[in-house]
Parts: structure tokens; sequence; C-alpha cells
């Protein structure tokens, strides 16, 4: 084992977690490569010296023999160690050792990881936790919430088919129906951002994506007198990408509707109340832009238009952008907005089309490779 780690690239090697082996007399005989980029040294550089040469100078009296002491004759030791680099520079590391003989000779093991990557490892483990606990509050609150907005609506409903109430009665009973209906929405958005599934990707075709969304929204689009115009012209064949078709389609949903709201009812000095999306892509990437000539969006509030709940319209709820964000990031693309008021807003959308290593898509050798039988 200790001369086929002296003499070949080992799978200790990918791990993300510094290994050090010395003899009995901590020379190290062994170290991967994580060690190299924890401490600053070459493997060539620390072959052959003590493991002191990773210790303080205050530490080479007690602490050092006593981790070598419980490695050997103990279970080891485990525990925070500081220690320093090539540079001088000092690290805390958390430390684990062991002992193993082989052919006769006893051996030490050094397990090195950096408390600052532990840290941001946990701080990970702990905000996947916490986004999985919000979503079980959301669901609670959702529910509880839900049935007495069911009660006031069903209520304000049967008072205006039972009694016969005023003319200002009406429009506060139908002032309570509306904003039932916007605390219902309010709910329905929160959970969609909250309770967003992990994406499903799959090969899938950005025109016919396109194409199925712009079905759904058509009636919208009549009742309005807004038509879309597509043009594909730099889209080389259907536009092939890995994806989540139903996540993507959702944030285009969220784009197209707000481009929809954007435009005025009656568009005066001749602008065309049209949505123009180009898609487009060649090579590694793909996109999408949405452009409208709607309102635009003042200088002052683009940069918090992706925030939570900012909408600069009272019947908008703001969530809309933010989960359209969120999705984009984790489909591993990118959004950008760019608009001027009173001129009209251009979304562009980009995406990888193969999210896959370069080791599951090509070869790596020049001639083509036969594939496993």
């Amino acid at each position: 084992m200790i001369d086929i780690l002296k003499d070949t690239h080992h799978i200790l090697d990918f791990i993300q977690e510094g290994f050090i082996i010395t003899d009995i007399h901590s020379k190290i005989i062994y170290t991967n490569h994580y060690t190299e980029r924890l401490f600053g040294y070459s493997r060539e550089e620390l072959k052959g010296q003590r493991i002191r040469i990773l210790f303080l100078e205050e530490d080479l009296t007690y602490f050092l023999p006593n981790i070598v002491y419980l490695s050997l004759y103990k279970n080891g030791f485990e525990g925070e160690a500081l220690l320093k680099q090539k540079d001088g520079r000092k690290i805390f590391i958390h430390l684990s050792t062991a002992s193993f003989k082989e052919e006769g000779d006893t051996y030490l093991v050094f397990s090195l990881q950096e408390i600052q990557r532990l840290k941001r490892l946990e701080r990970e483990r702990l905000e996947m936790n916490h986004w999985a606990s919000l979503g079980l509050m959301v669901e609670e609150i959702a529910h509880q919430i839900r049935n007495p907005i069911a009660s006031i609506g069903g209520y304000a409903q049967r008072l205006l088919k039972i009694y016969p109430i005023s003319q200002k009665g009406n429009s506060y009973v139908h002032r309570i129906l509306n904003d039932t209906k916007r605390l219902e929405k309010t709910i329905q958005r929160v959970e969609e951002y909250v309770l967003t599934p992990r994406p499903v990707y799959q090969k899938e075709s950005l025109s016919d994506i396109m194409t199925s969304t712009l079905q759904t929204l058509s009636e919208v689009t009549h009742e309005k007198g807004i038509s879309f115009n597509l043009e594909m012209g730099s889209l080389k064949g259907q536009g092939d990408f890995y994806t989540d078709k139903a996540l993507i389609s959702r944030v285009l949903l969220h784009l197209f509707q707000n481009s929809i709201d954007a435009i005025p009812h009656h568009s005066g000095g001749g602008k065309r109340r049209t949505i123009q999306i180009n898609l487009f892509g060649n090579g590694d990437g793909i996109g999408i832009s949405i452009s409208d000539k709607g309102e635009g969006i003042a200088k002052k509030n683009i940069h918090h238009i992706f925030e939570p709940f900012f909408s600069t319209r009272p019947d908008h709820i703001g969530l809309g952008l933010t989960f359209s964000k969120k999705i984009i990031e984790e489909l591993g693309g990118e959004i950008s907005v760019e608009s001027r008021l009173q001129k009209g807003t251009t979304v562009t959308l980009t995406f990888p089309r193969d999210r896959r290593r370069k080791i599951r898509r090509e070869f790596f050798s020049p001639s083509e490779q036969r594939p496993f039988e």
C-alpha cells in the first residue's frame, strides 16, 4: 500500500481533505493534493520532512508529542489545531490521527480539514434545513389562512345574492371579494416561491417550449388585443438544451404576464400592442429575449425588481420576478432586465445548452473510442 501511494496518483488525491502519512518517527512519506492546497508546500517539499514543519513552535514541546503518543498507543487524536502554512500564516484545522501496521512497520495517518470549509458546509446544511422547515411552515400557514378566506368570500357572495344591498353596500362587498382573491393569490405566490421542486433535467426544444407557453396565453392576449411576434432566425435548429420544461414554462408565463400588464390598454403615439420574442443561440449557449413597448421601469426601481414583494403596482404581489430569478439561476442560467420609463422593457434569459460535464459529452481522445459493452 505504501509503495503504491508513493509512486502513483491515488484516489486520495480526489478527496477534499488533507491526508499525510508518516513513519513511526513522524517523517512524511505521502501527502495528497489537498494537503498542498492547505499548506502551500509541494509534495516534493514535504516528502522526507518531519510533521513538525506544519506545527507552531510553541506546540512542539507538548502538543505534537502527545498527538503522536495518542496515535501510536491509544485511539488516536481528534480535535482542533492551529497549524502554519509555508508562508508562515496560521490555519485553523480539524485534525484526526490514527496508526496502522504494514509488513512489520508502523505508520501514522493525519487527516486534516480546514475549519472554515467545515463551517461553510455546515451553513449550507443549515440553510437546506431552514428551507425545508420554511416549506412546512408555509404549507401549514396556507392551510390555516385558506379556510377563513374561503368563508369570508363565500359569505360575501351570499350577501350579494340574498339581500337587497344599496349601491354603496354592493361596493363594500365587492371590495371584500377582491381582497379575499388578493389574499388567495398572495398565498399561491408564496407557496410557489418556497415550495419550488428541484429541477428535473431533460433534453428539450426551446422552440417547442415557447410555442406551448404562448398557446397557454392565447385566450388572454386575444381578449386584450395583444399579439406576440416570435423570431427564431438566430437560433440554430430547434434549440435543444437540457432544462426542466415545467419550471421554465412557469417563468415564461410570469414574464409574459408582466409584459401584458405593462402595455397600456389604449396605446397612443403609434405604439404597437405587440410583445417581441427572439430566440437565439449557437455553440454552448442559448437564450430568449422578451421585449415590450409598455410603461417601463423607473431607473430608481430597476435595482429592486428582484426583491420579494417589491412592486410599483398596487394590484401586484411582487414575487413573479423573484421567483423567476430563483428558477433561472437554479437551471444554471442568467436573467437581465433593461428598461426605460415610458419606452418599454427587455428581459433576457440565457442558458447553457448542456449542463453535463465535458467528460460525459465527448471523447478526450482524437480517435473514436468503443463504448463499454
